[in-house]
């Protein structure tokens, strides 16, 4: 038992910490000195994206994987925990920590408010109030609360903040976000095998604590509450004539995801420290579900990997253009390369949305179970070319 997992719990653990430290150089394949730096994918604030939305991810997973529940609001809770921590940052401190704090328990309230009424209705119903409270919170975020939101420009940091706990300001330039001095946007530069790799300040902050955000989903999948939930969503109305009130679990349910959306906004202004209300729209809260459903629903790892691959893919796919093509395939016949270019310029660039609505496709219909189901059928592959037949003829197959 480590940390009060089990093995299998906390080899999965491991591989998601190794995987989320070595990422700056996996999201990182041309180096400056390669010369394709124009095309790079690894940058901060891609890698920055990749763990914030998975720990949105994550915890919208813990809503819908566990208990069924499909929510189409879940950016209104994104948009509050952003809002929040940028008046942390105009109000309190620059220092990032009171801002993330702050987001998740504001989240954290304004999931209780909408949980505690969407949660009346289910099925259908339940996920077209989730999008009606989203959207209604999208348009007092763009319009009735400008004096608090900023509107349609957005909430930012401004020189003349008061910044209670950091004094006056004497630097002449608006500070950015900081943690224990460094600033999120610091970048320190290692030199392995003469190639130079950037690794970010903010992304090992946003790392570490997606990383206990991971920690934090898998002690509820496997506790008595994650079984309930479990319970919850294979038979709600047998578990409510057995005269166990099922609510109670469900709002709960619904508060802790809320808050994993608003810790996931109030990294974003750490980041950034920018909040609009285009963070509250609709898209935002479809792109969370794409992500769970392409990682695997119900899975621990699946809705990590359904961020980085749709945030990194969304970032190669849209910096690809036909220059770069051409000079891909410029090895071909010039006919040949100019029809090979025509075919797939359409798939990216401008038009990855559509090689990304193919991908979902297959997944939908082939690989039901997502990511996780496909690294499953591949390990099961290895297996069985891994295994020796028996030669005991009473020796029956396994299941």
């Amino acid at each position: 038992m480590m940390l009060g997992l089990n093995r299998k719990d906390a080899s999965l653990l491991l591989i998601v910490a190794i995987l989320v430290a070595l990422a700056p150089i996996f999201l990182n394949p041309f180096p400056e000195q390669s010369g394709l730096a124009q095309f790079n994918a690894g940058y901060p604030d891609l890698m920055q994206r990749f763990v914030i939305f998975g720990i949105f991810a994550i915890g919208f997973n813990i809503l819908f994987g566990l208990t069924g529940y499909l929510s189409f609001g879940h950016a209104a809770f994104l948009g509050a925990g952003s809002y929040a921590g940028v008046w942390m940052l105009k109000l309190l401190t620059i220092n990032v920590i009171p801002a993330i704090i702050i987001s998740t328990a504001v989240a954290g309230i304004f999931a209780l408010i909408i949980g505690f009424i969407s949660l009346r209705r289910s099925g259908i119903y339940f996920s077209i109030l989730t999008l009606a409270f989203a959207q209604m919170s999208f348009a007092l975020a763009a319009s009735v609360l400008t004096p608090i939101t900023g509107g349609e420009t957005g909430l930012q940091t401004a020189l003349d903040d008061p910044r209670i706990l950091d004094g006056t300001n004497t630097t002449g330039n608006i500070p950015a976000p900081s943690i224990f001095g460094l600033q999120m946007g610091d970048s320190f530069q290692i030199s392995v095998g003469g190639w130079l790799w950037t690794f970010n300040v903010g992304y090992y902050l946003s790392a570490i604590v997606m990383l206990s955000a991971f920690y934090l989903a898998i002690r509820i999948f496997r506790s008595p509450f994650g079984i309930m939930l479990r319970a919850i969503k294979s038979n709600q109305q047998r578990l409510n004539y057995t005269g166990l009130n099922t609510k109670p679990y469900m709002l709960a349910c619904f508060v802790i995801s809320g808050m994993y959306a608003g810790l996931a906004g109030g990294l974003m202004v750490s980041m950034d420290p920018l909040a609009g209300a285009e963070r509250m729209q609709w898209t935002a809260s479809g792109e969370v579900v794409l992500m769970t459903i392409l990682g695997g629903v119900g899975t621990l790892i699946g809705p990590v990997l359904g961020a980085g691959l749709i945030k990194y893919f969304e970032n190669i796919f849209s910096k690809i253009n036909d220059n770069l093509l051409h000079k891909w395939f410029a090895f071909m016949p010039d006919g040949v390369e100019d029809f090979i270019v025509s075919i797939i310029y359409p798939f990216v660039g401008k038009g990855w949305h559509l090689t990304l609505g193919l991908i979902f496709m297959a997944v939908i219909i082939f690989l039901p179970g997502g990511l996780v189901e496909l690294g499953q059928k591949v390990a099961s592959i290895f297996k069985k070319k891994g295994s020796t037949p028996s030669n005991n003829p009473n020796t029956e197959p396994a299941e």
